[in-house]
């Protein structure tokens, strides 16, 4: 008769191990990434790296929670409201594994205060910042220290999630944020930066003065799409 005592004790990441092996989990708890931009993209982002077992995740987002975030942000919630995001997040994280090492930022990423993120210590860079200068000084840093990057292009005025691609900013289309970063990084001779970027027209119902639009799901999707895309480039190397 098998004693209780001798069973196995269970882990957040059983299910996970199952599928990747110990080798490579191992290998996410020993791996540093940071998320510039903790809205509805880059939420989701830190929300599946937690999920995941990435052992330190660093977050940046110098906004508070605000009440027309709670449509879109995994982070926006009644009891969140006013709080700043990145400190929001802290908690969000020690409440899934209070392991994870977890580094905070809540200042604008700006041309001046790059070297204040001390991003040659990390092994993968998550851009989901929605400032166009930002995008760029974060993708020209990214690629003079040869650490992996994905950025995020636009997500609003879109209602079709399964439209979202990861591909190199030369291959994309149809997206203006992403045509702007493009011309951009090639007046800068950048070259072969990951990006997703949505195949979808922006939606023409609807208001779109103001801040864009946005539905629950769409967001959401891109910023699964670019933690799975970085956690299997993080198992790869």
């Amino acid at each position: 008769m098998e004693m209780a005592g001798c069973e196995k004790v269970k882990s957040i990441y059983d299910r996970t191990e199952k599928l990747i092996g110990r080798e490579k989990l191992d290998k996410l708890k020993s791996s540093k990434v940071i998320v510039f931009g903790l809205g509805g993209v880059g939420g989701y982002v830190v929300e599946a790296f937690a999920r995941t077992g990435v052992g330190h995740i660093s977050i940046v987002d110098y906004d508070q929670v605000d009440v027309t975030n709670m449509n879109r942000q995994i982070i926006a919630l009644k009891s969140t409201l006013g709080e700043c995001k990145a400190d929001a997040f802290r908690s969000r994280i020690a409440d899934i594994n209070e392991d994870i090492q977890v580094c905070t930022f809540t200042e604008k990423l700006t041309s001046e205060n790059i070297e204040d993120f001390a991003l040659a210590e990390y092994d993968y860079i998550i851009d989901a910042i929605d400032d166009t200068l930002a995008k760029i000084v974060l993708i020209e840093k990214a690629k003079a220290l040869n650490i992996p990057i994905i950025s995020s292009m636009g997500t609003g005025n879109k209602i079709n999630a399964s439209k979202f691609k990861i591909s190199d900013i030369s291959k994309t289309h149809t997206c203006p944020l992403a045509k702007k970063i493009r011309k951009e990084l090639g007046l800068r001779g950048i070259k072969q930066v990951k990006v997703l970027f949505s195949e979808e027209l922006p939606e023409q119902f609807g208001d779109h003065s103001g801040p864009p639009a946005s539905i629950a799901f769409v967001p959401a999707v891109a910023g699964l799409l670019i933690a799975g895309e970085a956690i299997r480039d993080l198992l790869s190397e």
